[in-house]
């Protein structure tokens, strides 16, 4: 692969934003910080790559990584590296415990963590390089609705909001949901809810969730907001041993019951999301 980051002398380094959100990627977000967005996205792309895909996490919460804590990875080489000129774009590329591809942001990210036009187009390059190599992209956005955050979900033909039945969680995912039907003109975006007491209560809040999106937030004639309910992933205190151990939950208790939970999340994404017909 190419370093996109240094294209042959005479090629124009600016890249013009994408007209269509980039086929292939998936953006994991969440309204508020502590709701399990990384713990979701290590986790999903171990059980996706378990299922036989090739799947890459990049770390796109530029301002507070920390996929690497997650994964007790040491990375030489980061997005930093690559965005600096420092390294090539395959070379900072690591394999994560769980049988998939990461490319983490690293320390010293906070000078990207605004959208300047530098970053925006080292970003697209990137993104650009990425995904002919993988069968599907992971985006772990920051949490809420900063500049960057809302960047790197453009990009993405696919949204995952996480979200836990903490109020102030649901609040601030309605919020976040809104802002991306207003400004990214989404029909069409995925929830699942972390951290849920009794079976049904992710659908219920789904469900709610609708209700106060189709009465108070507009949408275009003829294309209602449409919140899909992916599962749920209950409590479990197997959750809490594998994060202080910094380790995969999907390796370490594959059969608990939040391991078997965000398996059959990984199911569901791939028959909706990675085996649909690209339209982009």
């Amino acid at each position: 692969m190419s370093n996109v980051l240094n294209p042959p002398r005479g090629q124009a380094t600016s890249v013009a934003p994408p007209l269509k959100p980039l086929a292939k990627v998936m953006a994991v977000t969440s309204g508020k910080g502590g709701v399990g967005k990384t713990f979701v996205s290590a986790n999903l792309a171990a059980a996706m790559a378990k299922r036989g895909l090739r799947v890459l996490v990049l770390d796109a919460d530029l301002g507070l990584a920390n996929l690497d804590v997650v994964l007790n990875l040491y990375p030489k080489l980061t997005l930093h590296d690559v965005f600096t000129g420092k390294a090539k774009l395959e070379e900072a590329i690591v394999k994560a415990p769980g049988g998939f591809s990461v490319l983490l942001a690293g320390s010293g990210m906070v000078e990207y963590s605004r959208l300047t036009p530098k970053v925006r187009d080292d970003f697209l390059q990137v993104m650009e390089g990425l995904i002919p190599h993988y069968d599907i992209v992971l985006l772990d956005t920051g949490a809420g609705i900063s500049d960057v955050v809302l960047f790197a979900v453009s990009l993405a033909s696919e949204v995952l909001v996480v979200a836990t039945p903490e109020p102030t969680s649901l609040t601030d995912a309605y919020a976040t949901i809104k802002v991306l039907v207003g400004q990214q003109k989404r029909q069409d975006i995925r929830i699942v809810v972390n951290q849920t007491a009794r079976m049904g209560d992710g659908r219920a809040i789904t469900a709610q969730l609708q209700q106060v999106l189709t009465r108070f937030v507009p949408s275009a004639p003829g294309r209602p907001v449409r919140l899909i309910h992916m599962g749920d992933i209950p409590s479990d205190p197997s959750v809490r041993q594998a994060i202080m151990r910094r380790q995969l939950l999907m390796q370490t208790t594959p059969g608990c019951p939040a391991a078997l939970a965000i398996s059959q999340l990984a199911g569901k994404l791939i028959d909706s999301v990675v085996d649909r017909p690209s339209t982009a």
